[in-house]
This record gives structure tokens, sequence and C-alpha cells, in this order.
């Protein structure tokens, strides 16, 4: 499938699936908003490309997965191996958004490993 010509926040599509991924980091400048910038991101402009609502679901099935397994670890503390499950889950969140954005600056579509698909 290749990208089109359109602009979406006025980016070319991969540049604006690289940012998709890249934007889960925003949550260590402004709290929640790596979270919800890759969802607005994503809402904003499904409509518009197949890839970037292709992308996007797999982007915010990912966060939710992320989110229930940072609560699982943390409950999991109590018995020590949540902090196991807790660096994972932090290793994870930094190496797969990384990954993504590479395949999407190379015109590729990445399924993020290890998500439950909540969204279709």
């Amino acid at each position: 499938m290749e990208a089109n010509e359109n602009q979406y926040w006025g980016m070319n599509e991969k540049s604006f699936l690289l940012l998709m991924h890249l934007g889960q980091f925003a949550g260590w400048i402004i709290p929640g908003a790596g979270f919800a910038l890759p969802i607005i991101m994503w809402v904003t402009n499904k409509d518009n490309s197949e890839r970037i609502d292709e992308q996007g679901k797999y982007i915010t099935n990912w966060l939710i997965s992320l989110t229930i397994y940072i609560i699982a670890s943390s409950i999991l503390m109590i018995i020590a191996i949540g902090f196991i499950g807790l660096i994972a889950a932090g290793l994870l969140a930094l190496v797969f958004p990384i990954i993504g954005a590479i395949k999407a600056n190379d015109g590729e579509i990445w399924k993020y490993p290890l998500t439950i698909q909540f969204i279709k």
C-alpha cells in the first residue's frame, strides 16, 4: 500500500504516521499526553486515510494493553514479580514506539506485539 500525498496536520502521511508513534513520548512532558495525542491524531484523520486508521487502531490497542499490563504489574508488586513486569512494560513502552516510527518512516505498517485487540 503506497502512502498518499494528502496533508494531515500540515504533514505528509509518512511524517504524520511517524509522529503518531512518537507522540506516545509526549507523556514524558505532559502527563496523559502520551496516551491522548496519538488517539487524537488517529480520530481526527481516520476517515481520510486507510493507513492512518489501521495504524491508529494498532497504537490505541497497544496503549490500552500497556495500561492493563502496568496495572496488573502494580498489583503484583505485592509478591515482588510485579517489579519485573513494570520494568518489562517500561522497556516495551520505550522500544515499541521507536520501532513503529522507523517502520512508518519506511512506509510500512507495524502491528505492536503483545497487544490485545480491543478495536478491530
